[in-house]
């Protein structure tokens, strides 16, 4: 989610920016931009960080932001990748602390893969434990049977 370099590199509280505190508030659009000037050097930049060093024979890649990452991984991987999206309702992101901002939350990190992307798996999360649980199993039951 949030590359511990940005807050290496700018004398930040990296655990304070993990949350959803006034003080990351403060520095996100600073780490947006951040993070693009990064990708415009390097499009894989942050998926070789990702996973550098991984030898699990699964992992997941949580919170990808733009169609480069989905990408840079089909690219890498090939037809072992599987995407998955999570999705709620705008009322039950409300009900959940979310505020829209502007010049943010309309910014390619946050909505970049809204278009353009086939996701394998989609995901509803509004808060029914049961049905979460279920479309979860469901999953996992079909990455096992790839393994």
């Amino acid at each position: 989610p949030i590359d511990p370099l940005f807050p290496q590199e700018h004398g930040l509280d990296f655990q304070r920016l993990l949350d959803a505190s006034a003080y990351k508030e403060m520095f996100r659009q600073d780490m947006i931009r951040w993070g693009e000037e990064k990708r415009h050097a390097d499009p894989g930049f942050f998926c070789r960080a990702a996973v550098e060093g991984a030898v699990q024979p699964v992992w997941v890649v949580s919170d990808t932001r733009r169609l480069s990452d989905v990408e840079w991984f089909r690219d890498i991987y090939g037809d072992v990748v599987q995407t998955v999206r999570v999705v709620a309702t705008e009322e039950t992101r409300k009900r959940r602390n979310w505020v829209f901002v502007a010049g943010v939350d309309d910014a390619e990190s946050e909505c970049g893969l809204d278009q353009g992307v086939t996701f394998d798996w989609v995901i509803t999360n509004d808060g029914d434990e049961l049905a979460l649980g279920k479309q979860l199993e469901t999953l996992l039951q079909s990455l096992h049977r790839r393994l």
